[in-house]
């Protein structure tokens, strides 16, 4: 007998049969690929409505000289050849270089520092916790306007406060003054983003095994021991994301500028993304504000790349 007749009736032999007489098909128990495609079709298509069409429509309105109100008319490359001598949108990034600088990692500190304080399951961290991530469920743009009223000269808190205490006279216009606008921002920020941070830390704090610190405290390692060999090392992955989310949140930074310093005095706290605001919906130059923002998408992505590779575990 041949080969092939030999596997032939191997086959017949093994195949489940039909009441009918006849060889029934065997069934997968997965689903079958149209299953999957109608389950992820919904989030594909509003990918494809609200992410994609728009990013395609926009690279299309950067080749144009799009005034926003009168006739569109097809501008090439000018626009991105512009951003070369555009020496505003030059100061905007450095100075969006600066603020990210300033505030990446207090962030990150305090947020490493809160996490720490509530990881631990004992009376009363429930609350502490919700007291401690509060500052960043409100939004910045409730914090911004609080903060306009308590920074006026004469009148607000603040002023006050140290008006109290003998360090100013009470009469600091700090929002008028590009340092001082930098300095409350950013102190702002440093209060009220962190929680997100906590949040995140925490549950990586969590997830490591009460039996590994145990081990730890037999062999007589202290607290920093435990923190610097144990914690760090596990939460590598839970920084790493902390960090990228903070600078792309940086990077993108508008509303607490936009409620404080409008970007004055001047453009001295003038962040890129206040900066395409300004040129698109202030000077009504709609195509070259978003040849910015492609630009500035572009070097976010390219930023966050960079972040990944070199916060990414080495084997």
């Amino acid at each position: 007998m041949s080969s092939s007749a030999t596997t032939s009736a191997v086959s017949t032999a093994v195949a489940p049969v039909a009441a009918d007489g006849g060889t029934r098909r065997h069934h997968s128990l997965v689903h079958p690929p149209r299953t999957g495609l109608a389950l992820v079709a919904p989030a594909v298509i509003l990918v494809v409505v609200f992410a994609l069409v728009p990013l395609a429509f926009a690279l299309v309105i950067s080749f144009t000289s799009w005034p926003l109100i009168g006739t569109v008319e097809w501008a090439g490359l000018d626009n991105y050849v512009r951003l070369l001598s555009d020496e505003g949108f030059g100061r905007a990034i450095l100075y969006t270089l600066l603020y990210t600088a300033i505030v990446t990692g207090p962030i990150l500190l305090l947020g490493y520092a809160m996490a720490v304080l509530v990881r631990a399951r004992r009376r009363g961290v429930a609350l502490l916790r919700t007291v401690l991530f509060l500052p960043y469920v409100v939004g910045l743009t409730t914090l911004s306007f609080m903060v306009v009223l308590e920074a006026q000269p004469g009148s607000g808190a603040l002023n006050l406060v140290l008006a109290a205490l003998g360090i100013t006279d009470g009469q600091t216009a700090w929002l008028v003054d590009g340092t001082l606008g930098t300095a409350l921002i950013c102190v702002l920020v440093i209060w009220a983003v962190p929680g997100l941070t906590m949040m995140l830390l925490m549950a990586g704090m969590q997830s490591i095994p009460s039996e590994v610190y145990e081990s730890a405290s037999l062999d007589g390692a202290g607290w920093w021991a435990k923190e610097l060999l144990i914690t760090l090392p596990q939460l590598r992955r839970s920084i790493a994301m902390c960090l990228i989310i903070s600078v792309i949140g940086s990077f993108l930074a508008f509303t607490q500028f936009y409620v404080l310093t409008k970007g004055g005095p001047g453009t001295e706290t003038t962040t890129v993304v206040q900066y395409i605001y300004n040129r698109g919906f202030i000077q009504l130059q709609l195509g070259s504000a978003t040849a910015l923002s492609i630009v500035l998408v572009v070097v976010v992505g390219l930023v966050t790349a960079l972040q990944f590779r070199l916060l990414r575990e080495k084997d």
